[in-house]
C-alpha cells in the first residue's frame, strides 16, 4: 500500500517508521531542509524534502495512486488542506488528519476529512478512564455521520437513577443503544428505568454528549 504522511515530526517518524517496517510504500514529506536530510540517514529515500500542502509537490510523488494519505504536521491548518488537496484534486480514497485544537475537529469532519486524531482528546480520555463513575469512555467514533459510541457508568446520586428514559428527555442527538445491569444486557425502551451502577452505551453527537453530562453525571460529579 502507498501511504504518503505530511509532517516530520515525532509523530510522523514513527507513523512512517512503523508503516515502512510493516512493509507499506511510504513517502513522508517535510518542508524542513535539515529535518529531512537527518530523517533521510534513519529512513532513506523515503524521505522527502517538500510542502506537501501544494498540490505540484503531491503529484510529483504520485499522490494519485496513493491509497491513503496522513496529515501529522502541528499546524492544523496545514493538517486540513493536505488532506483537502488529496481528497479533491487527486481522488484518494482516505484521508487522515491529525487535529491539535479540539475546537477545529467540527470543521475537518465538515470538510471531509475521513478519520480525525485528536492528541489532547485522547490524552483527556485516558484521563477519564481513571476516574470512577464520573467518566464517559468514547469507544467509536464515526466521524462521516458525526457520532461517537461511547460508555458511561450511571453513578450513586445521579439524577437519572430511579427514572425512566423518557422521563429524561433527552434529545434525540443522545441515544441509549444498550444498557449491561450486572452481567444482564437489557436492549432499553423508552419505559427502561436506570439503575445505579448501570453501564450505558449510547450514539451521540457532540451536543447529545454534553446532554448526558448534563442528565446523569452532574448532580454526582457537584456532590
Amino acid at each position: 500500500m502507498y501511504i504518503i504522511v505530511g509532517g516530520g515530526g515525532q509523530v510522523g517518524y514513527y507513523l512512517a517508521q512503523g508503516l515502512i517496517e510493516q512493509g507499506h510504500e511510504v513517502a513522508l514529506l517535510d518542508k524542513d531542509p535539515r529535518r529531512t536530510e537527518q530523517l533521510k540517514k534513519e529512513l532513506g529515500a523515503s524521505i522527502i524534502r517538500g510542502d506537501a500542502c501544494e498540490a505540484q509537490v503531491l503529484e510529483e510523488i504520485g499522490c494519485a495512486r496513493a491509497e491513503i494519505v496522513i496529515a501529522v504536521t502541528g499546524d492544523d491548518e496545514d493538517n486540513l488542506v493536505i488532506c483537502q488537496v488529496a481528497k479533491t484534486r487527486f481522488h484518494v480514497p482516505q484521508t487522515i488528519a491529525r487535529v491539535n485544537n479540539p475546537r477545529n475537529e467540527a470543521l475537518f469532519r465538515e470538510l471531509g476529512i475521513d478519520l480525525i486524531v485528536s492528541p489532547t482528546q485522547s490524552i483527556l480520555h485516558s484521563i477519564e478512564v481513571q476516574i470512577p463513575h464520573h467518566t464517559l469512555v468514547p469507544l467509536v467514533s464515526l466521524t462521516r455521520a458525526g457520532l461517537s459510541l461511547v460508555e458511561l457508568t450511571v453513578p450513586s446520586r445521579s439524577p437519572a437513577a430511579g427514572r425512566t428514559i423518557r422521563e429524561l428527555e433527552l434529545p434525540s442527538s443522545a441515544n441509549i443503544v444498550l444498557i449491561e445491569r450486572g452481567t444482564e444486557p437489557l436492549t432499553p425502551s423508552g419505559e427502561t428505568e436506570l439503575q445505579e451502577e448501570d453501564h450505558l452505551f449510547a450514539l451521540v453527537t457532540d451536543d447529545g454528549e454534553r446532554s448526558l453530562r448534563e442528565h446523569i453525571l452532574t448532580e454526582a460529579e457537584a456532590s
